[in-house]
Parts: structure tokens; sequence; C-alpha cells
């Protein structure tokens, strides 16, 4: 073979790697976007995509962005998830939902929300979302006024009730009052307001709680709150007030109940839509599903160290119960 001929086959064989190589299909990603600076979201989504094929770092990535719980962030992290350029953002709260839905009109959105994604005008239906936006929405307000029942049942002495809240939750906070009024009203509490809408605020508003003296505490759900689960805990088992959340987290870190959507259950239904996304569905065409399989946590060792007995028919019925 000429030396000429020779160079040429060498030449021609080293580039073919790389030519099949650029013709080799990447691998998508899916963006989450969520208001919490811990990515519980991203377990229960893993799940529902690995149940339609797809398995992290085989066939699909994933890229995180938390907002550590502050909203002002959030807008700047759903511009790197598009700069990443990923397929599907999963888009974990509200406030994240807004902020990736101002972002961008053309990548699909996977939300999970306890707002009416109607009236925050994330969709334009239930049945028929129109749009680049879907998801799964969870019980929130619905289930304030069951909080309240399961604290009487507890503590069947109980009189006055406290209920935190957040004040400045614009798609929840009316709601979640109104269902919170109606519920002490219905059961005879008299009820006490405490407010918070940032770090300071729940020291404050637990500081409170010494004077205050309530039978029991209701804490409002809200992903001010949830993102603190574990600070909350602590803080109610320090005043010695029963307290009740809907995030199962709550109880597991020494809270005396929880009792709200499993929301490993929810995100799980998220990952299913978005894979049904990366198959090809868009999500104009993809009903807003509801998660609506709750769960009630008991914490034994908690209602001891506040010297409560937890009545049988309570535990009995409790999907968990730590102790």
């Amino acid at each position: 073979m000429r030396r000429r001929d020779f160079i040429k086959a060498i030449t021609s064989s080293a580039a073919w790697p790389l030519a099949a190589r650029a013709q080799q299909p990447t691998m998508p990603t899916v963006g989450f976007l969520s208001f919490e600076s811990e990515p519980t979201v991203v377990a229960g989504v893993r799940q529902g995509l690995s149940e339609s094929g797809y398995v992290e770092g085989r066939n699909v990535a994933i890229e995180y962005r938390g907002a550590e719980g502050r909203t002002d962030r959030l807008p700047a992290l759903a511009a790197d998830l598009i700069q990443q350029q990923v397929i599907v953002i999963v888009a974990s709260g509200t406030y994240a939902v807004a902020a990736a839905k101002a972002a961008t009109a053309t990548i699909p959105i996977v939300f999970n929300t306890g707002a009416d994604p109607v009236a925050a005008g994330f969709v334009a239906s239930l049945n028929r979302p129109g749009g680049n936006l879907t998801g799964v929405t969870v019980l929130l307000a619905e289930i304030v006024g069951k909080h309240f029942e399961l604290l009487r049942e507890m503590v069947p002495t109980a009189s006055t009730i406290a209920f935190l809240h957040n004040p400045t939750n614009r798609t929840l906070a009316e709601p979640i009052m109104r269902e919170a009024q109606a519920a002490a009203h219905r059961l005879g509490f008299k009820l006490q307001i405490l407010q918070a809408s940032t770090q300071h605020e729940i020291e404050d508003a637990f500081a409170k709680l010494d004077s205050l003296r309530p039978d029991g505490l209701v804490i409002g759900p809200d992903l001010l709150f949830t993102d603190r689960s574990k600070e909350l805990a602590a803080l109610t088992v320090q005043h010695a007030v029963p307290a009740i959340y809907h995030y199962r987290g709550f109880a597991a870190a020494g809270g005396l109940m929880s009792y709200g959507v499993n929301l490993a259950d929810a995100y799980r239904q998220q990952g299913v839509y978005v894979a049904r996304i990366l198959k090809g569905e868009k999500p104009a065409d993809l009903p807003v599903q509801r998660a609506t399989k709750v769960e009630l946590v008991v914490n034994l060792r908690t209602a001891k160290a506040l010297g409560i007995i937890v009545p049988l028919p309570l535990s009995g019925r409790a999907d968990e119960v730590i102790e």
C-alpha cells in the first residue's frame, strides 16, 4: 500500500467512531425545581420513572435545583434549568410551579401543588390542561378540619387550640384559614391564631405559646413549615404542646401526629407523567391527577413524653405508629 493510501485509511478509521458517537441520541435530562432545600421529591419521581422504564444514569439524567426555602431564588434556578436544556421540568410546590411557568411556555412542566391549579392560572382545566403544564394536586386545605378532629380525639379535654399559618401564601392562606375557623367552631374550640411567614416569626409564634397555653396546636399546611418539619417537631416538644401537621416527616422527627397525603405516592404519580411525556405525550392532553392516598402517623414516644395516653381506636387506625 502506498504511503498516501495508508494515511487515508488510518484517518478514516479514526474518524468513524467520532461520527458514530455524534449520531447517538443524547440522554434526556429531567430538571427538578423545588422550594425545599432537600430533594425529598426526587425519590418518588425516580420510582415513577423506573416503573415506566426510565432509570437515572442509564437512559435519563436528573438535574436538581432547590431554593432552600427562599422564593426569590426560584426564577434564577428555573432559568438555569432551561439553560441546561432539560426536556421536562418537575416543579414541586406552588411557588416553584409559578416560577417554572413564568420561565418557559414550551418546555413541559409536571407539577405537584396544594393549590387549585385552575384558580392559580397554571392550567385551563383539570381534564384538558392546555399549554405546557400538567401534574398532580394534593389535599391541603381540605384536611385542615380533620387535623382539629384528630386533636380532639387525642386530647378529649382540649378546649383551646392554637393554629399556626402563613398569611402571605397567596393561593392557600384564605381557604386554609376558612377551614380552620369552621372546624374550630364545629368542634367547640376557642381558636388562637399564630402567624408566621419567616424563620424569625416562627420562633416568635412559639414564644407566644408559653403565655397562651393552648391545649393543642394545628400547624397549617405551607411549604415554609414543611421545609422546617424537624425544627417544628422539636419546638412542639420543647414547648410541651400536642401538635399535628400534614407531613409525615413532622411525626417522624418527634411531632405528636401527622395526617396528610402520602407525598411519596404523589411524587410517584409525577414520575409516571414525566415518563409519558418523555415517550411523546403532550402535557396539554394529560389530565391533572388528584393524590388522595392519605396516611396517619402517631408518635407514641412523644405522646408518653407529653403525658398523653393515645386512645386505642386512634392508634389502631394509624398507618404508622412510632414507638
